[in-house]
């Protein structure tokens, strides 16, 4: 994937072939601190374990989730961070919310050896089919997602 690429997911009701039986989704609220991204990354492996996904999905979405989350509480001064997972048409979209202010979304950057941080994206870009970021539609905030696909393998 390109450095950058930020498609939007497809709405369910834009994609004739997907009924809305076929879709599952799951929503969770996290308090934006440090401790929330091991919950949010327990939250991932149980639900793709209860839809079946396999273990090397629910790895993926996993470390997606936990890196997406990071950034959330890191880089935005929000309160809250919003978490989804969807799974449909053999894709497992991740997407997290947070009530970000910043005036730019999330780019990939390339870090120094030495660099702590900054490789976040990186691994989301090497895991994901697709991901992007797009700013809430009223309010502040933005919207950070991967989408996965169930045979992927990096």
């Amino acid at each position: 994937m390109a450095p950058g690429n930020a498609l939007v997911p497809q709405l369910i009701g834009a994609a004739p072939t997907v009924s809305v039986a076929d879709v599952r989704r799951y929503t969770f609220d996290l308090a934006a601190r440090p401790e929330s991204v091991a919950a949010a990354r327990r939250h991932a492996a149980e639900l793709t374990v209860r839809w079946g996904l396999g273990e090397e999905l629910g790895d993926a979405a996993a470390l997606v989730i936990s890196e997406l989350v990071t950034n959330a509480v890191v880089h935005t001064a929000g309160t809250r961070v919003a978490c989804e997972l969807s799974f449909a048409a053999g894709h497992l979209t991740v997407a997290v919310k947070d009530q970000g202010y910043g005036a730019c979304g999330p780019t990939l950057c390339d870090a120094a050896d030495g660099d702590e941080g900054g490789r976040g994206l990186l691994l989301v870009d090497a895991l994901s089919v697709a991901w992007g970021a797009h700013d809430v539609p009223r309010g502040t905030g933005r919207i950070v997602w991967a989408r996965l696909g169930a045979g992927r393998t990096c």
